[in-house]
């Protein structure tokens, strides 16, 4: 019989999909998994269901056995896997690609709002029983609609944000990428501009890259000097695209108006003198935590682990040179 470990708590569906193959099932409902609790999963289970907040590297993937067929992140991305260190152990690696779209999108326009509408701070006052009469001048916000929005990294996510916007807010459309997107352009009037230019006409620059050597620290110190000051960031990526030291400077002197961010640099150590900013919204990378895209995701974490023990190509698997 297979055995499979989950290193955190998944969906049922996924977990009773693998049970009807007969899998056997481990792990799931306990606590977050230690190094060397990890390192001995790897070295006597068949398939390993890791985590985002997993940190899968070239030491940890040295204890796998060979029995070891699969490392399926319950994830989107695998920037905390070696996928290199994998393959060269004969190790297939894959992830949940294309569920979070939507629900990643949508949290991005809830950290806009809650940014430009100040809203953390009104419930705050409120809850703090300082509201004792309406206050005409009170939390004032410039409005959304009609504002120019700066897209970098237009793939799935970053897609979704752009139809929000122009949908939703009829919002001016600037974006960065790789490459340009025709359709793109046509649904939504967007235009396709460097880096430099969205950031200096952006009221909301919006993060949707990949983690890369290259795009790590991709907006730092510079480039907010190049943002307005009444400029909003929100990063729903990945923490390391944005330097976070330059990211508190720019924020404590008004470089820019505000940030909100669902991911940090150095997960889950978030900085005290980011959480005393007033003018920053942080949430603990919940971005796609929807009933459905979870249970999406271990729908696919699951049915990657039967394929691979079938013998087949699994629909999440990783590609590497």
């Amino acid at each position: 019989m297979n055995k499979v470990f989950i290193t955190g708590p998944i969906e049922e569906n996924g977990i009773n999909l693998l049970r009807k193959k007969g899998v056997k099932v481990d792990g799931y409902q306990k606590a977050a998994t230690t190094d060397a609790g990890l390192a001995e999963i790897f070295s006597s289970y068949d398939a390993v269901i890791t985590m985002v907040s997993d940190k899968i590297d070239d030491s940890l993937i040295s204890h796998a056995s060979g029995k070891l067929k699969i490392i399926a992140n319950y994830a989107v991305g695998f920037d905390n896997i070696d996928v290199l260190s994998a393959k060269r152990k004969g190790i297939v690696v894959t992830n949940t690609p294309g569920v979070a779209g939507e629900s990643v999108a949508e949290h991005t326009f809830a950290l806009i709002l809650a940014c430009s509408k100040h809203l953390i701070e009104a419930d705050r006052f409120v809850r703090q029983g300082h509201y004792h009469r309406w206050d005409p001048k009170a939390f004032l916000s410039p409005q959304l609609w009609g504002k120019i929005i700066g897209i970098i990294g237009l793939g799935r996510i970053g897609t979704y944000v752009g139809h929000i916007a122009f949908g939703g807010f009829k919002m001016k459309i600037l974006y960065s990428d790789v490459q340009r997107s025709e359709d793109f352009e046509m649904l939504t009037e967007a235009r396709f501009v460097p880096l430099d230019t969205l950031l200096g006409q952006a009221d909301i620059v919006s993060l949707h890259p990949p983690l890369t050597p290259q795009t790590r620290h991709m907006i730092g110190q510079e480039q907010f000097k190049k943002m307005k000051n009444e400029a909003i960031l929100i990063n729903t990526s990945r923490g390391p695209i944005v330097d976070e030291h330059a990211l508190i400077r720019a924020l404590k002197e008004k470089e820019i108006a505000a940030a909100g961010l669902d991911v940090y640099e150095n997960e889950a150590q978030i900085s005290a003198e980011l959480r005393a900013l007033s003018n920053v919204v942080l949430t603990p990378h919940t971005a796609s935590a929807t009933l459905e895209t979870r249970a999406e995701m271990s729908r696919i974490a699951a049915q990657n682990v039967i394929d691979v023990f079938s013998g087949k190509t699994p629909f999440g698997l990783v590609n590497v040179s």
